[in-house]
């Protein structure tokens, strides 16, 4: 694939534009839900159409992208959430949010599956790029929160969707100017697994699939309450919502870096030990978030984030690492649709489990038990001896030819 100096830098810009459009939402609710009259749990559901769409137009993006184009596929997803979240911007009732949410999360789910094959093609430090676009995804997160936020204090929460549409639609045309289209991928393999026989291959996608389903609800559940639960924890710290937002962003920024450092240790270590050892933080971390107020809550709520954002490079890593560049886009979109579709779950969870007399503190247990699912499924990958022995296999058959 012909790579052009600005490839990569749109790729990571369309990272942040893909997380903060999905996450306008979770922290404008506390605000519209003051200015309507609904409460959190009667609001937060309306989001739900959107994270399933996250998860489920995966699958046709990846499609399209590896038997037409990833590059126009890419283009229509950043001028597709644009218009949609304008669109969502003009809402006057409850359903009319589900609607622009429900686009806005079916033009987002094309970016993962297309983005990351994009990007894990187009450098050998695989580790290392996908460290630095998680680290991209992440500070959308962030900005998500911190300009959600500000604008809701001084313009209104329909600003807070206006101004990222046009940003997103800003971004698509500057993308089709200043990127060149790399052309269509080669097509040479004989199979998916890169140079891995079958067996071996079933194993691998096993436990990331186990491990993206926990993983999905962890993320999804932190990342959409984490406004509400500072809004009710820290409330000592800030009383506005750009207070809250502020507080948010420091916490995704900071985290995010977990990221960058992840993918240095990517291209070192065994991604065995790797995906063992960040669910092993992540246990303890969420449990002890669970009874926490004001500056304890906090400094837990980055130590927690630290953990989460960790785990998302490793999951991209194997597609990239054990999948033929080919099929990558239509693997990543079955990974996506498992991680984003599952993790529509956290919407119902976080509203059913709010109302009960434990709050916050009964997701933050279940998000526990989730990590410890995520840690079972890990111990099952194959060690770097397993490793070798597959590619052996593998090789037989063409030795044989």
């Amino acid at each position: 694939m012909t790579q052009n100096r600005w490839l990569v830098p749109f790729l990571n810009l369309g990272h942040l534009l893909d997380h903060l459009s999905m996450l306008v939402f979770p922290t404008a609710v506390v605000a519209l839900g003051r200015e309507w009259g609904v409460s959190y749990s009667a609001l937060l559901p309306m989001a739900l159409g959107g994270f399933i769409a996250f998860g489920a137009f995966a699958i046709p993006a990846g499609w399209l992208a590896d038997h037409w184009s990833r590059y126009r596929t890419l283009a229509i997803f950043f001028f597709g959430i644009g218009c949609s979240l304008f669109l969502t911007g003009f809402a006057r009732e409850p359903w009319h949010i589900a609607v622009g949410l429900t686009l806005t999360g079916a033009f987002a789910a094309i970016y993962h599956p297309v983005g990351i094959a994009m990007l894990v093609s187009s450098s050998q430090k695989m580790g290392r790029v996908l460290g630095w676009n998680g680290l991209w995804g992440n500070l959308g997160l962030a900005t998500a929160a911190l300009v959600t936020g500000a604008l809701v204090d001084f313009a209104g929460w329909r600003a807070a969707f206006f101004i990222p549409g046009l940003a997103c639609i800003a971004a698509g045309t500057a993308f089709l100017l200043l990127v060149k289209d790399p052309g269509r991928v080669a097509r040479s393999a004989k199979g998916i697994g890169l140079h891995i026989d079958g067996r071996t291959m079933a194993r691998i996608f096993t436990v990331l699939l186990v491990a993206t389903a926990c993983g999905g609800i962890i993320f999804n559940s932190t990342t959409v309450s984490m406004p509400k639960v500072f809004d009710e924890r820290l409330r000592a710290l800030t009383q506005t919502n750009f207070g809250i937002g502020a507080l948010v962003a420091v916490v995704y920024t900071v985290a995010a870096f977990a990221q960058v450092a992840m993918g240095a240790l990517i291209d070192r270590f065994e991604l065995k030990r790797l995906m063992m050892g960040v669910a092993l933080a992540q246990i303890p971390l969420l449990a002890l978030a669970a009874n926490l107020q004001g500056w304890a809550m906090l400094g837990a709520a980055v130590l927690m984030m630290l953990a989460v954002f960790g785990q998302i490079p490793l999951n991209d890593a194997i597609v990239g690492r054990y999948c033929a560049d080919e099929f990558r886009a239509r693997v990543l979109a079955v990974r996506y649709v498992v991680s984003l579709g599952v993790a529509a779950v956290a919407v119902p969870l976080i509203a059913v489990l709010h109302r009960t007399e434990g709050g916050f503190r009964n997701v933050f247990l279940v998000l526990a038990a989730l990590a410890a699912g995520m840690l079972a499924a890990s111990a099952f990958f194959p060690s770097r001896d397993a490793l070798a022995a597959s590619r052996q296999r593998a090789a037989q058959p063409a030795a044989a030819a």
